[in-house]
């Protein structure tokens, strides 16, 4: 017998199914208006049906939701917002297992199950941070699946004893570890390049690597990064996040990297920033790039905007890209949800039998509608377990 039967529910906008799940898991797909028997039956009503969000990209350590509001201070710019962070966090209580708890919660209010998240590792916090998200990924009972990245925020060469701690939190169990603009931050582009590399190699980790630097600066940059994945043997397990200058080099400058990029196996992800320059992504993924989305931070001392909700985030992304067709639109959505499942080591992820039991139920007409109107989830299932009902969490 199932542990829960949702009952006639759209998947992808399509014909009405019942989904039994059990353990965790999608069991069985039958069509709607037989007998459901279960420990659990929840009416889906109709609604349309999505798999889990998947959130690529995002840094659940440090944020004040559900705090008191903190003013916009420092200077705009990457130095400039990491020395008011180092400032400010501590008075903040950053990294918190509270202030964590209440992000992934928000996640789970808007559909997202899965993260990979960044998780600040520097002389000043140590590796504090990995253990708050630990323990409050445990708190909710797993109902997000939290990959973590150990990122040093503050640099990586110009601060001596960051890449030992990257070191200790791969052999920790951290599912990667991350750089930071290696020209622009450490002055070193191939230094921390290869300090990063050899790490990821030994311990068996992956790389994940912010890079906001534009233009060739930033081009320069990817080829590095794709030279050193294919002579290390990391195909597949290394990730460019944000990567701004893919978008501002000219069009066969742009086509070549891509073309680089996919050889060397390297994934991708944005947050589809306004005023950013578009990415080139039929291209990536024609040439089998995996792209996924992600929320970045969510009201912290980088910036006061976010939510978490990640398709709002899509929808973002579709407005930056001038996308308009209903197969555009539902390609975006895919990259919320579907496609993402590499970002969080998953084979798939998806409303098939096999798949974990991740469910996203929206009053809307197709998935195009659910993009451009983004309505509340009205129910949430995370591994099997029912954790938002009628809009409202339940956990």
């Amino acid at each position: 017998m199932a542990d829960l039967i949702v009952t006639n529910v759209r998947p992808h906008g399509g014909a009405a199914v019942d989904l039994a799940m059990k353990d965790g898991l999608i069991d069985a797909i039958v069509p709607t208006g037989g007998e459901a028997v279960a420990d659990r039956v929840l009416d889906g009503r109709g609604l349309l049906a999505l798999p889990g969000f998947i959130n690529a990209h995002a840094h659940v350590d440090k944020s004040w939701w559900g705090r008191q509001w903190v003013s916009y201070g420092g200077e705009a710019t990457t130095q400039g917002r990491i020395a008011h962070e180092r400032a400010e966090r501590d008075a903040l209580g950053i990294p918190s297992v509270d202030a964590t708890v209440a992000v992934l919660r928000e996640f789970l209010r808007h559909g997202t199950t899965a993260t990979r998240t960044h998780v600040d590792v520097d002389l000043g916090v140590g590796t504090r941070g990995i253990e708050s998200v630990k323990e409050a990924a445990a708190a909710l009972d797993g109902a997000v699946d939290v990959e973590i990245v150990a990122f040093p925020q503050d640099g990586v060469l110009r601060r001596p004893g960051v890449l030992e701690l990257l070191d200790r939190a791969a052999e920790a169990g951290a599912a990667s570890i991350g750089g930071i603009d290696p020209a622009s931050l450490d002055r070193d582009p191939v230094g921390q390049l290869d300090g990063l590399f050899e790490i990821a190699a030994r311990r068996g980790v992956g790389l994940d690597i912010h890079l906001h630097d534009g233009g060739e600066l930033g081009a320069f940059q990817f080829e590095l990064i794709a030279d050193r994945t294919i002579a290390a043997g990391l195909q597949g397990r290394v990730v460019v996040s944000h990567g701004f200058g893919l978008g501002d080099v000219a069009p066969a400058r742009q086509e070549a990297l891509v073309d680089r990029l996919a050889e060397a196996g390297i994934g991708w992800t944005t947050v589809a920033p306004v005023r950013t320059a578009p990415l080139p992504w039929r291209r990536m993924l024609e040439r089998g790039m995996h792209l996924g989305l992600g929320t970045d931070g969510i009201r912290d001392l980088w910036s006061p905007f976010g939510d978490g909700d990640l398709l709002k985030i899509a929808l973002g992304f579709a407005r930056l890209h001038g996308l308009r067709t209903d197969e555009d639109l539902a390609r975006v959505v895919e990259l919320a949800t579907s496609s993402a499942a590499p970002f969080v080591h998953r084979g798939s992820h998806g409303l098939s039998v096999g798949d974990r039991a991740d469910l996203v139920l929206l009053d809307a007409e197709n998935v195009p509608d659910a993009l451009v109107r983004t309505p509340r989830r009205e129910v949430v299932v995370a591994g099997g377990r029912v954790v938002v009902e009628d809009g409202e969490l339940v956990i």
